[in-house]
């Protein structure tokens, strides 16, 4: 038999990450996007300049589906398209770092804040388990992504 803890903490989990999609589907539409489009915008954050070959690995979408990320990112000015100066057929997706920020900071901001609220109110020792059960559980997550891949 399961401890009844895991088992709690594993709900509190389970529903944290379904309201996560709500939230960031519900910020989506808010900022003029479907479904998960804006998130795939934090991958141009986190690593800049991509391949579309790139960002279809990153998000798992078809190169065709990329393709019609990207002009949408294009149309609303949030990415440009760059050949390579040494091979003209490779192309690079450039983002707006700054437009991209400025879109999705309004309705981010609150969030973070309280979100650092809230890590500041647990203990160094705490706040260490919490960065501890992340990480192993991030590892799990990615390890799991590569075995079903």
């Amino acid at each position: 038999m399961k401890d009844i803890q895991v088992s709690e903490i594993r709900k509190l989990g389970q529903k944290y990450a379904y309201n996560s999609i709500e939230m960031h589907s519900t910020i989506a539409k808010k900022a003029g996007f479907s479904g998960t489009d804006h998130k795939y915008l934090g991958f141009f954050l986190q690593k800049g300049k991509l391949t579309p070959g790139e960002l279809a690995e990153l998000t798992g979408l078809t190169t065709g589906s990329v393709t019609a990320l990207i002009d949408r990112f294009e149309k609303k000015g949030l990415v440009k398209r760059e050949h390579d100066s040494i091979d003209r057929r490779k192309v690079f997706i450039i983002p707006e770092s700054e437009k991209i920020m400025d879109l999705m900071t309004p309705y981010y901001q609150d969030f973070q804040n309280e979100t650092d609220k809230i890590i500041a109110s647990f203990s160094s020792s705490e706040r260490e388990v919490i960065k501890n059960y992340l990480t192993k559980a991030l590892q799990l997550t990615e390890k799991t992504i590569d075995k079903l891949k």
